[in-house]
C-alpha cells in the first residue's frame, strides 16, 4: 500500500523518527539540507536586474531530487517539514519549486520540538510557505554572495589565495584584532591594595581591606600612600565597630538558554567550541533512540532561537517536576517571563528539554559522553530557570581607628533555591564569608597587615564564548552563524588560538588593514548592526528585500572600483629559516601557509623540501626512547604530541607527556589541565599528582 502523504524534512534521522509518529499513512523523506543554491563558480546574481538569484541544483543532488519527485508522483498531499526558521523556510520554498506545487498551497509544517504530540498536532494546522521569510534569508544569502565574492578574489589577487571576507567575518576578525592592539598599547599602572586580619575576643580572626581615610574613599597609587596610611595607625590599640549594614539579598536564576547563551555557557563550562556546541545541539534536537516503545526521541527543543519565552505546558510540567523532587519551596510561584533583546525573533521557545521528567541520569545508558554534558547542561538551566531565587545574607562592617577605616564584608547563603541544581559559570566561584557576630560599638583588634603591590592588567583576548557575546550584544550577524563564522576566520589562518583566546595572525592583520581602508562600512559595527536589523525587518513584511540590497550594494560598488586600483600587490617577505636545505643545500626560509608557518626551501619550485615548525619539549618518546617529542598542531590548529623520528615511530598523544613513567604501572605520565591547575595522571589507572599553579 502506497502511503497518501508525503513529508519531507531536511535529515534522515528526523525523517525516521516523524515517520514513526505519523503512522502507515505517511511516507517521510530527507531532503538532506538544500537542494538549490548559488553556484559556486561565480557569483550568481544579477545585480543589473534587481539582484535576481539564479539558483542551479546542488552538484551530488541529482539523486535525491529524482527521489523526491518519484515520491511526489506517487503521493496525494505534500507537506514540507524542514526546520522552523528562515533557513527551513527557504528549503522548504526551493523543495516546493522543484516539486512544481501549488505556492498558495497549505503544505507547510512547523514544530519547534520533535515529539508525538508537537509533530501530531503541527499537521493539524498546515500553513502556506511564509515568503517574509523565505525573502530574508535570500537577502542574507544575496548580501553575503556579493560581499563574499567581490572581495575575497581582490584579497586572492592583491594577497595571497584562498583568503576570503564577509560581512560577519571580517567584523569578528576586527574585534579581535582591536583588543590586540588595546593589548599591545596598554600601560600598567600601580597601585596598592592594604589587607589586614584583625579578631574579636576569642573569635575566629577575619579578613578586611582598607577603605578610606576621614570617612572619605582614599585611592593607594603607590607605597608612599601605605606607608602614610599605616602611620596613621597604632597596632597597640582596638578598632571601633563603627558601623553595620546586614541586607537581605535574592540571586535570581539565568534565564533558559538562547542559541548564543548555550554557546558562550557550553564553551565556558564544558570547553566546547561553537561547532560542537550546535552539532551536539542537532543531534538532540533531531532525536536519540531511547528503546523500547519509545524509540527515537527528540531530547531538545529547536536550537536556533533568541527567545527565552517557554509555553505553559512545559511551565507546568517543570513546577510539577520541582515540587515532586526538590519541594514546595523550591518551586517558583511568580510565573517569569522571558525577555527578549531588542531584535530578537521570538519565533520558538527558549531552547530546553522536550520533557523535564526525562532527567540525564535516566538517559545515562543512551548518550554519549559530549551528549550527556551538553543535555545535562540544558535540562539544567532550564529547570533552575523555573526555581526560586537564592537567599543570601550581607554584613558590611566598617572598622575605624583614627582617621583610618577598613571595611569587611561577609556573606551567608541563607537558602539555596535554584543553586541546589545549577550555577552559571559567571557565578561558579561564589562563596560563603562568614563574619563573627559584630555590632556597633564592639571592639576588635589588629592581627596583621599585608599591603601589596599590583599593576593593572590588559583587557584579555577573546575567548570564543567572549567573541560570541561581543558579536551578539553589537547587533552583528544571528547566533545562528557564529559557528561558522569563528571556523571560517580559524581555517583561513587570520587567527591561532593561544591558551583558548584568539590571537591574531600576521595574514589577518593585512586582511583587516585591507578591508579597514577601502571597505570601512564592511568592518563598522554600527552600519553592519543598521544592515541586520533592515535584514531583520524583511521577515516582518516591513521593507522589500530588494531596497535593502540596493541600499548597501550602490555605495559598496563605488568602494569596490576603488579597492581594485588603490591596493597594491601585498609581498608577504619570508623569513630566513638558520639552516640550509638538507636536501640541496640552498637555506631554508619561513612561509606563511594556509595552516601557519612552515619551513620551506627558497630554491621553491625547483627544490620542494618542507618541513613543519615544532617545538622540542626536553622529553624522549617514551614509545621509541630515541626521538624528542615536539609540540605539533593538526588542520584545526589543535596541539598535539608526538615523536620528532614520524614516520618511523608513530607515537602520537593530545596529552603532554611529562618524561615518566607511573610508580603503580610503568605507563608514561601525561599533564592534564583542569580549573584548578595542572595535574600529571596516568592514562592507565587512577594516579594523579597535582601540580602547583
Amino acid at each position: 500500500m502506497t502511503a497518501k502523504n508525503l513529508v519531507i524534512v531536511e535529515s534522515p534521522a528526523k525523517a525516521k523518527t516523524i515517520e514513526k509518529y505519523l503512522g502507515r499513512n505517511y511516507k517521510v523523506v530527507a531532503s538532506l539540507g538544500h537542494i538549490r543554491d548559488l553556484p559556486k563558480s561565480q557569483m550568481g546574481v544579477d545585480v543589473e536586474h534587481n539582484y535576481e538569484p539564479k539558483y542551479i541544483s546542488i552538484r551530488g543532488k541529482g539523486d535525491v531530487i529524482k527521489d523526491l519527485k518519484k515520491a511526489a508522483k506517487k503521493a496525494d498531499h505534500i507537506f514540507l517539514a524542514a526546520d522552523p526558521d528562515r533557513e527551513g523556510e527557504a528549503i522548504a520554498w526551493h523543495v516546493s519549486h522543484i516539486l512544481n506545487l501549488d505556492p498558495t498551497g497549505k503544505n507547510r509544517v512547523v514544530f519547534n520540538e520533535i515529539t508525538k504530540d508537537a509533530v501530531k498536532n503541527a499537521f493539524k494546522t498546515p500553513r502556506n510557505i511564509d515568503m517574509n521569510l523565505v525573502d530574508a534569508q535570500q537577502a542574507r544569502r544575496v548580501l553575503d554572495r556579493l560581499v563574499g565574492y567581490s572581495i575575497s578574489p581582490l584579497l586572492w589577487k592583491k594577497v595571497k589565495k584562498g583568503l576570503s571576507a564577509g560581512r560577519v567575518q571580517s567584523v569578528a576578525l576586527k574585534l579581535i584584532i582591536d583588543r590586540e592592539n588595546e593589548i599591545r598599547q596598554f600601560t600598567p599602572e600601580e597601585y596598592w591594595s592594604l589587607d589586614a586580619e584583625f579578631k574579636k575576643g576569642t573569635s575566629k580572626k577575619f579578613a578586611a581591606s582598607f577603605y578610606g581615610l576621614n570617612g572619605k574613599k582614599h585611592a593607594l597609587p603607590n607605597n608612599d600612600e601605605v606607608q602614610k596610611v599605616l602611620r596613621e595607625i597604632d597596632k597597640a590599640k582596638p578598632f571601633d565597630i563603627t558601623n553595620v549594614v546586614k541586607k537581605e539579598r535574592k540571586r535570581f536564576p539565568a534565564p533558559p538558554f538562547t542559541t548564543s547563551s548555550l554557546q558562550q555557557e557550553a564553551n565556558r563550562k564544558l570547553g566546547f567550541a561553537a561547532r560542537k556546541t550546535m552539532m551536539l545541539a542537532q543531534q538532540l534536537y533531531e532525536g536519540i533512540n531511547l528503546g523500547g516503545k519509545l524509540g527515537t526521541t527528540g531530547l531538545i527543543t529547536y536550537m536556533r532561537t533568541d527567545s527565552t519565552r517557554i509555553s505553559n505546558v512545559a511551565k507546568e510540567e517543570t513546577s510539577h517536576f520541582i515540587h515532586e523532587v526538590y519541594g514546595e519551596e523550591y518551586a517558583a510561584v511568580k510565573i517569569r517571563q522571558g525577555k527578549l533583546q531588542e531584535g530578537a525573533q521570538d519565533a520558538h521557545e527558549a531552547i530546553r528539554p522536550t520533557s523535564t521528567n526525562r532527567t540525564p541520569k535516566s538517559l545515562e545508558s543512551v548518550l554519549d559522553k559530549d551528549q550527556m554534558k551538553l543535555y545535562r547542561l540544558i535540562w539544567s538551566r532550564f529547570v533552575a530557570s523555573e526555581m526560586t531565587p537564592a537567599v543570601i545574607d550581607t554584613v558590611q562592617v566598617t572598622i575605624t581607628q583614627g582617621a583610618a577605616t577598613f571595611r569587611a564584608n561577609g556573606s551567608q547563603t541563607k537558602f539555596e533555591g535554584f543553586t541546589k541544581l545549577y550555577v552559571s559559570s559567571r557565578d561558579a566561584d561564589t562563596k560563603d564569608n562568614l563574619l563573627p557576630e559584630l555590632n556597633i560599638g564592639d571592639q576588635v583588634t589588629l592581627v596583621k597587615t599585608d599591603p601589596a603591590q599590583h599593576f593593572t592588567q590588559p583587557p584579555a583576548r577573546f575567548s570564543e564564548a567572549n567573541l560570541v557575546k561581543a558579536l551578539e550584544e553589537n547587533g552583528v550577524g544571528r547566533p545562528s552563524t557564529y559557528a561558522p563564522t569563528i571556523e571560517t576566520i580559524k581555517k583561513r589562518y587570520y587567527v591561532k588560538i593561544t591558551a583558548k583566546r584568539f590571537e591574531p595572525t600576521e595574514l589577518g592583520e593585512i586582511v583587516n588593514d585591507l578591508i579597514n581602508e577601502f571597505f570601512p562600512d564592511i568592518v563598522n559595527i554600527k552600519f553592519t548592526a543598521n544592515v541586520e536589523a533592515e535584514l531583520d525587518s524583511i521577515e516582518t513584511g516591513a521593507t522589500e528585500w530588494v531596497t535593502v540590497i540596493d541600499k548597501f550594494y550602490k555605495p559598496f560598488e563605488k568602494e569596490l572600483a576603488h579597492a581594485e586600483e588603490g591596493i597594491e600587490k601585498v609581498q608577504i617577505k619570508d623569513e630566513p629559516a638558520g639552516f640550509d636545505c638538507d636536501i640541496c643545500g640552498a637555506p631554508m626560509v619561513i612561509k606563511l601557509g594556509r595552516f601557519g608557518k612552515f619551513y620551506a626551501c627558497s630554491r621553491f619550485p625547483d627544490c620542494r623540501n618542507t618541513k613543519a615548525i615544532v617545538k622540542e619539549i626536553g622529553v624522549l618518546c617514551p614509545k621509541c626512547g630515541l626521538g624528542q617529542i615536539v609540540e605539533r598542531k593538526s588542520k584545526r590548529n589543535r596541539v598535539f604530541y608526538g615523536c620528532d623520528r614520524y614516520p618511523a615511530c608513530d607515537f602520537v598523544s593530545w596529552d603532554k607527556p611529562v618524561g615518566r613513567d607511573c610508580p603503580v604501572c610503568g605507563h608514561y605520565l601525561i599533564e592534564k589541565k583542569s580549573r584548578g591547575g595542572r595535574q600529571v595522571v596516568c592514562p592507565n589507572n587512577d594516579y594523579k599528582e597535582v601540580v602547583q599553579k
